[in-house]
């Protein structure tokens, strides 16, 4: 049987996603006709500073846009051409007070910023004095210790609370949710005052950065339970389903199964918990206080942290201390960050063996 050959011919790919020279033609066109009409209404309405002109050109935008789909009839809808531009808009306006939060604490903190800052405590300086002495090591480790007890006591109990209400599903599980939701709307002034009556007055009987933690851990708490639940509800039933038809039992199966799926969500949830109270003042202030010294005593001494630091400093009101203040809220912000960025990385790594 003889084979009847035909030839192939070749096809190539299209890429629509590939700007064209039409398309930069449109593009070129429609960014014009906007800056004309954003000029115009920039200048006409009393829309004043940056705001103005942002608020103006993402108008004429959607205006020059809307106008051009009706007259070229392109087969796109006026409200096809009009829904990325308002997407596109909305995003840049979440991010500008992001931004604005941003550049403003980096602009005014690196200036009380030196080699020293973070080395030397404030033991025998004053917040008034020139910025080239005193420092924050304090403050730091304060606060890292600080929050790392907190979080040792929270995130363990908030998953365990989210296992129990999504795993278990036991009879007090409503009971734990509702909890949970209502510890979320605690103050967090309430939950230093309960740590100061509970704990320092008829216990330590002096104030201590043990106690702080306690309260922070109380603040956060339900931030890791109540995210913790929403990522475990991710993990499919079939997965749970097919770890039973194989024999294993629900803890094994949550331990070896459902645990390992949601580990890197589990760990976004303590971050979230750990940006909640990393920047809390008022616990603090009723707990663990300020202490100008270094000191890594949790159970018999005060202890300073980044926030009772900056609030110290606001307090003096003057132009260095404004300045560390300042700087303080830098390297708060720095640490928060450098946290996320290492737990993001330790939870993206594979857990299959090799």
């Amino acid at each position: 049987m003889n084979a009847i050959a035909t030839e192939v011919t070749p096809v190539t790919p299209r890429k629509p996603w590939k700007n064209t020279r039409a398309t930069l033609k449109t593009a070129t066109i429609n960014g014009f006709f906007s800056a004309v009409l954003a000029t115009a209404l920039y200048t006409f309405t009393g829309l004043d500073g940056i705001l103005g002109w942002y608020v103006s050109f993402i108008i004429s935008v959607m205006v020059v846009m809307a106008i051009v789909s009706k007259v070229t009839g392109n087969g796109k809808s006026i409200a096809d051409q009009v829904a990325p531009v308002v997407i596109s808009a909305g995003f840049a306006t979440v991010m500008i007070p992001w931004i604005s939060l941003i550049g403003t604490v980096v602009q005014r903190g690196v200036k009380g910023i030196y080699t020293g800052f973070f080395t030397h405590d404030m033991l025998v300086n004053s917040m008034d004095e020139p910025l080239n002495v005193g420092g924050i090591s304090h403050a730091i480790i304060g606060t890292l210790i600080i929050v790392g007890i907190a979080t040792i006591i929270a995130a363990p109990l908030g998953i365990i609370a989210a296992l129990y209400i999504v795993e278990i599903n036991g009879k007090a599980a409503r009971f734990v949710r509702f909890l949970t939701q209502a510890m979320s709307g605690v103050p967090s002034i309430v939950a230093g005052l309960f740590i100061y009556s509970t704990v320092i007055i008829t216990v330590t009987h002096k104030n201590n950065a043990f106690a702080g933690s306690l309260a922070l851990a109380i603040l956060m708490l339900p931030t890791v339970a109540r995210t913790s639940e929403e990522v475990l509800k991710v993990v499919p039933r079939e997965i749970r389903d097919a770890s039973y038809a194989l024999g294993a039992t629900q803890v094994r199966t949550t331990l070896r199964v459902v645990l390992p799926t949601v580990r890197s969500g589990l760990i976004t949830a303590t971050i979230l918990g750990v940006a909640r109270v990393a920047g809390e003042t008022a616990p603090l202030l009723l707990t663990s206080q300020y202490f100008v010294r270094f000191t890594t005593n949790m159970f018999n001494s005060t202890m300073a942290s980044l926030p009772t630091y900056v609030f110290g400093a606001l307090r003096t009101g003057t132009e260095n201390s404004l300045a560390r203040a300042w700087s303080a809220s830098l390297v708060l912000i720095a640490i928060v960050v450098f946290l996320s960025v290492i737990a993001r990385l330790l939870g993206g790594r594979s857990t299959g063996r090799k």
